[in-house]
């Protein structure tokens, strides 16, 4: 049993007979699917449907010659909103399945973005049909949450979040130029990590490390695509899944500027989220490829 299932409202589902009955009706009754050509004469299919808005169950196999659908595997997806990232995107399979994992180098984050892959087959047709040059345009980033806390946000004046604002922009700027080779970024990157080190190291003795750190976003456990976050949330809405009537959160957050939707089970939520407020949880991060029309 894929243990994020509960995030789009499936805590309940304990028994794999159970499931089995869902992929039955999801192949049977989907809402879209979606098939590429793989190696050899093997086509390969995403078949989806919609149990909340945004978020369901994908069923990916193949279709043998007989024009019959054969399981690999399956995953609960949540489809995000907006756009989380304009940088290039790698694309790497995984050695056991026909999955992706997505990898992104955004300077807002400071650490390389690896993501599961939704859109198998659109990036899979889109490669076949521009090999030397993709037509990608940007990526919108989702997560799945099992586990979160709702916190009270950090007192700042207009000033302070003014500052905040213009030092995020110049961190952004510097990072490039350092990516780019600048010696004189990286020792200006480097004298502020000492900064930042030596004033935390201060200020902790007598202080909350939640009223000192904004927020994070760092990587979490051993799996690439898991991270722990914190961040501000920037929009709240409330859904139910239409089968099992579980509540499920969905909350667009803004975490070291890299703004996506996360969606968590009410239940697995431990607090009142509202806008203003932080997130801080374990996430499942997918995405999703955007492509020129």
């Amino acid at each position: 049993m894929h243990k994020y299932l509960r995030a789009v409202g499936f805590s309940q589902m304990k028994r794999k007979k159970e499931l089995k009955s869902y992929v039955k009706e999801i192949v049977k009754k989907p809402d879209f699917t979606q098939i590429s050509q793989i190696e050899g004469e093997d086509i390969f299919a995403q078949i989806y449907k919609e149990y909340a808005p945004n978020m369901g169950i994908m069923v990916c196999g193949l279709i043998n010659e007989k024009d019959e659908f054969e399981l690999e595997y399956y995953y609960p997806v949540f489809w995000g909103s907006g756009i989380t990232s304009r940088e290039d995107i790698i694309v790497e399979q995984q050695a056991e399945k026909e999955a992706y994992l997505g990898v992104c180098e955004d300077v807002k984050v400071g650490v390389s973005l690896i993501f599961y892959l939704q859109n198998v087959c659109q990036y899979k047709n889109e490669k076949d049909l521009h090999p030397i040059k993709g037509l990608a345009e940007d990526t919108t980033m989702s997560a799945l949450s099992i586990s979160g806390k709702i916190l009270f946000p950090i007192d700042k004046t207009k000033q302070q979040i003014e500052y905040t604002k213009r030092a995020t922009e110049n961190r952004n700027q510097l990072i490039e130029a350092a990516r780019r080779g600048d010696e004189d970024a990286i020792e200006s990157l480097t004298l502020e990590d000492m900064d930042t080190y030596s004033m935390i190291s201060r200020r902790i003795l007598q202080e909350d490390v939640l009223s000192l750190v904004d927020n994070y976003f760092m990587p979490y456990g051993v799996e690439c695509d898991k991270y722990s976050i914190m961040g501000e949330i920037l929009n709240v809405e409330l859904v139910q899944n239409k089968d099992s009537k579980e509540m499920i959160y969905i909350l667009k957050v803004n975490t070291n500027d890299l703004i996506f939707d996360i969606c968590i089970n009410a239940s697995d939520l431990l607090g009142e989220p509202a806008i203003g407020r932080r997130f801080r949880g374990t996430i499942w991060l997918q995405g999703k490829i955007n492509y020129k029309q």
